[in-house]
């Protein structure tokens, strides 16, 4: 599964706002949340999938690798299973995936 807007589901500390500033003809712009260019938002949203997932992930049914879930499962009522409790997890936590990059039941 691809997932849709991953980085910028991540909230910028009030605090460090500052760091993401940037000059345009009209202005100055200070982000909210994460944009793909700034330093170590890979690995900042890795974390986040880790903690959304990590049962999942530690009993060897999913891997996560940044925005792209991958799950293998033999049964396909274990499949099933295991899918609603992802989707459930990425919906609660505001992180939709993309049909159209998705293959399901493959």
């Amino acid at each position: 599964m691809d997932l849709w807007w991953g980085f910028n589901n991540v909230r910028i500390k009030e605090e460090d706002k500052w760091k993401g500033v940037f000059m345009t003809h009209v202005g100055s712009f200070e982000p909210t949340v994460m944009f793909f260019g700034m330093i170590n938002s890979p690995a900042t949203f890795q974390v986040i999938m880790n903690e959304i997932l990590r049962d999942i992930i530690n009993k060897g049914k999913v891997a996560a690798f940044v925005d792209d879930i991958l799950v293998e499962i033999e049964t396909e009522e274990g499949h099933d299973k295991i899918m609603e409790e992802v989707l459930k997890r990425l919906e609660e936590n505001d992180l939709y995936v993309k049909p159209e990059k998705c293959m399901w039941k493959v």
